[in-house]
């Protein structure tokens, strides 16, 4: 396949998991890419994955930066800017339920935690689409954010101000997206059930074997996903590029696609009452 040829895509968070596997999708199929996140070495592993599937490091831009740093932010836009020269899609993926730093828990934790919160999953968000808002509206192009079903309507008291902040994000993105298509820029968003990325297992100090077992255990438990399998980031990323593929989804525009095998549907009262005997 070759729908992303000639287009150049900016994917944050991509040193691991659903923005790596989106980043190498997109490349694959003749995107130009701009990868990035903070940690240089597992960046690395990004490229590399990129590389091993056939694209050329021309069509690489390797970032490490912080997204949630103004300096972080220009120099993504810059740098893809200059090796590129346009921008057609990005893909707002960083992301995280960031531990409370004095071991505090869910309506415990500290308001800065509350706002470390915040800035990642919201407002990096907003500013990365002030910023290259006049660069997709030279292209027509597409913004993907990644949300999360703990965004609701279900209650998430374990997380409350990451299940806030993603669902800020999901109301930003709809505004936004009314707001911006007068000028061809389209923004959806993808809210991801549970995927094998680690993000679920790390709070709670798992190690990679005890985080293997945790996703086979959920993915066999019919009121937790009832497609009977753990998402792998491969699962996310087709979504996520459906969405940032003009040709294929051109007329939806500010909505939410839920990817998490069923959970969502099986919550609550459907937990006991709604599975086949």
């Amino acid at each position: 396949m070759s729908r992303f040829v000639g287009k150049v895509a900016i994917i944050t968070g991509s040193s691991n998991g659903i923005g790596r596997a989106t980043a190498v999708l997109l490349a694959s199929e003749g995107a130009k890419v701009t990868i990035t996140g903070r940690d240089s070495a597992r960046l690395q592993e990004s490229k590399d994955a990129i590389l091993k599937a056939g694209v050329s490091e021309y069509d690489i831009n390797s970032v490490t930066a912080d997204i949630t740093s103004s300096e972080g932010q220009d120099n993504l836009i810059s740098s893809t800017l200059q090796k590129f020269g346009k921008i057609d899609i990005l893909i707002n993926n960083a992301g995280a339920n960031i531990p409370d730093a004095n071991g505090k828990t869910r309506t415990e934790g500290g308001i800065d935690t509350f706002l470390k919160m915040f800035q990642l999953n919201l407002q990096s968000v907003v500013e990365m689409t002030q910023k290259i808002r006049p660069h997709l509206a030279k292209t027509r192009g597409e913004i993907v954010n990644v949300s999360s079903i703990a965004a609701g309507p279900a209650a998430q008291p374990q997380g409350p101000y990451y299940s806030s902040a993603k669902a800020a994000l999901d109301q930003y993105s709809r505004s936004a997206a009314i707001d911006l298509i007068s000028e061809g820029i389209r923004i959806n968003v993808v809210q991801p059930g549970f995927v094998e990325t680690g993000f679920s297992t790390v709070a709670r100090g798992l190690n990679a074997e005890e985080s293997s077992k945790f996703y086979n255990t959920m993915g066999s438990l019919p009121h937790c996903i009832p497609v009977g399998f753990c998402a792998q980031p491969e699962h996310i990323a087709s979504v996520i590029a459906f969405l940032a593929d003009r040709k294929a989804s051109e007329y939806i525009v500010g909505q939410t696609i839920t990817a998490d095998g069923g959970s969502t549907l099986v919550l609550g009262f459907h937990a006991n009452f709604g599975q086949k005997k």
